[in-house]
């Protein structure tokens, strides 16, 4: 068994490379599938590790550490690596030199990790009865790219025996992580509905329907299916996000488009909230004289941690910065994330790393345009990673 101590050793030696290589990513923000420079730069950083990697779901990368044993077990480490289209406001020297893009969710900081656990890692592979699987991935906050890579193979050649992966938690202090039994993360169902009705000139309301008026109805009838539909005791959030229709001030609208997200943590919810919907909206416009379309569409399933894969990060964080710095997070987040697709292949935990420092004024939330991390939190990271990686391949190899 490899020494924590020299792992914490060796995480030291390259902590303020790796913070450079986080901020040199910051500044260079990529949407989903366009991290083409991200890739190039997580390439070349393992090309001189001598980690044999490749370009996987277009702008994904995958590499793999092989250990003394390549027939051992695998444990795959994954990190996303996509911006969000927002505007920075940090007035940092590492700020976003792309208007309109920002790692405002923390991927840069993932992925900066990751190549750091890899540094690691590699370093003693030689001692290891396995391999590790390294996961740099794209598009998380847009398109799902979990799922496209493991399609394309990710989790093979060799087979992958368990996932763990990581998300920046602006909620928690810098030098903890949390995590949780069972869900972590909500499932996700973008939905449209268009509400049809007809045109006249506004004088003469009497000759038309009017869409906006009817969407009114709607959206204030839909808000009763969770509160007045749904047990309290279940997780629902039903948001309508936008609403587009109408011409001119003076003509009554034909057409309004809502557009909205369903997110649940029950499977039974997930399917009969859909069709509350459209029985509530149905019955709306049908009273008013208009007509609706509904499309629905699959977003990611509910995020569940493995209860194996669980122990193995409490365990695992426990030995490198104490049992009292692993929260148990008693709520799981509402929010989606698509590691999702990772714990429905194979057994896999998602953690929250926490990067809260109020001294410092880190303490906005992700997604705003003020986010940032305090970078002692990157050491964390590593070091916990590289730990449930040892732990996983030699307690896996002795079974």
């Amino acid at each position: 068994m490899i020494d924590k101590k020299r792992i914490r050793r060796e995480a030291s030696k390259i902590k303020e490379s790796i913070i450079g290589i986080r901020r040199d990513i910051h500044m260079h923000p990529e949407l989903g599938m366009e991290e083409k420079r991200t890739s190039k730069l997580v390439r070349t950083y393992l090309d001189n590790l001598g980690i044999k990697n490749k370009i996987i779901a277009n702008t994904g990368v995958i590499g793999t550490i092989y250990g003394r044993d390549p027939k051992g077990p695998t444990i795959g480490i994954r990190a996303d690596m996509d911006a969000l289209p927002i505007l920075e406001a940090n007035n940092v020297s590492y700020a976003s030199k792309c208007s309109g893009k920002m790692h405002a969710c923390g991927h840069d900081a993932h992925t900066a990790i990751l190549l750091g656990t890899a540094t690691v890692l590699n370093s003693m592979k030689d001692e290891l009865p396995g391999n590790i699987r390294l996961i740099f991935q794209p598009a998380e906050e847009t398109t799902g790219g979990a799922e496209i890579m493991i399609n394309e193979g990710a989790l093979k050649d060799p087979d992958v025996n368990g996932v763990i992966g990581l998300h920046m938690e602006e909620s928690i202090k810098a030098g903890c992580i949390g995590i949780k039994y069972g869900i972590m993360n909500a499932s996700s169902n973008p939905f449209e509905i268009t509400i049809k009705g007809k045109s006249s000139h506004g004088a003469y309301p009497h000759e038309g329907v009017d869409a906006i008026l009817i969407s009114a109805y709607v959206l204030t009838a839909l808000q009763s299916v969770v509160s007045r539909e749904t047990s309290p005791l279940n997780s629902v959030v039903l948001t309508i996000g936008t609403v587009n229709g109408g011409y001119a001030p003076n003509v009554i609208c034909d057409k309004v488009v809502l557009k909205g997200i369903l997110r649940t943590m029950d499977a039974g919810l997930r399917k009969s909230i859909p069709k509350r919907i459209v029985k509530i909206t149905d019955g709306i416009t049908k009273s008013m004289n208009a007509s609706f379309d509904f499309d629905m569409y699959e977003g990611y399933p509910c995020l569940i941690n493995d209860k194996g894969m669980t122990d193995l990060i409490i365990k695992s964080a426990a030995e490198q910065i104490t049992r009292e710095n692993v929260l148990m997070l008693e709520n799981p987040s509402m929010g989606v994330e698509d590691f999702a697709y990772f714990c429905y292949n194979v057994p896999s935990a998602f953690y929250r790393l926490g990067c809260r420092n109020e001294k410092k004024g880190i303490v906005n939330s992700a997604h705003s345009p003020l986010f940032d991390i305090d970078e002692d939190s990157i050491e964390i990271g590593m070091i916990t990673e590289c730990q449930a990686a040892v732990n996983f391949i030699f307690n896996f190899a002795s079974r």
